[in-house]
């Protein structure tokens, strides 16, 4: 059993900065594959950025250049820092690790982006 706790969400400008955060349990963390997606009101839950065992990362299209999924397998964390943040990134972020054959989630941030 894998547990997420995901830190960090708050109502910001456009154009401005936030980093998400997420912290799992379990003693195999350098193993979970970790992700963080991302689900606005009224539309499907979509993958945001992922980040592999040994650091590998891939993004969604539109925000490959404005946020970076980061690991510290030391610390069991996973980051996502947004830069230029727009009103389409306004959603709740979930954290997400995959480890063995499970899926698992954590309860979501909200990430507002509005004047």
């Amino acid at each position: 059993q894998v547990q997420l706790v995901e830190d960090g969400g708050d109502l910001v400008q456009p154009g401005g900065s936030l980093t998400l955060s997420c912290l799992a349990s379990g003693k195999d963390f350098r193993n979970y594959k970790m992700a963080w997606y991302r689900q606005a009101p009224g539309k499907r839950r979509e993958l945001v950025a992922e980040i592999r065992r040994g650091g590998g990362t891939s993004y969604a299209i539109g925000v490959q250049d404005r946020f970076i999924i980061s690991r510290d397998d030391n610390k069991n964390t996973i980051n996502l820092q947004m830069t230029n943040l727009k009103p389409t990134d306004t959603a709740t972020y979930y954290c997400y690790a995959r480890w063995s054959t499970t899926d698992y989630w954590g309860q979501g941030t909200q990430v507002t982006v509005s004047l």
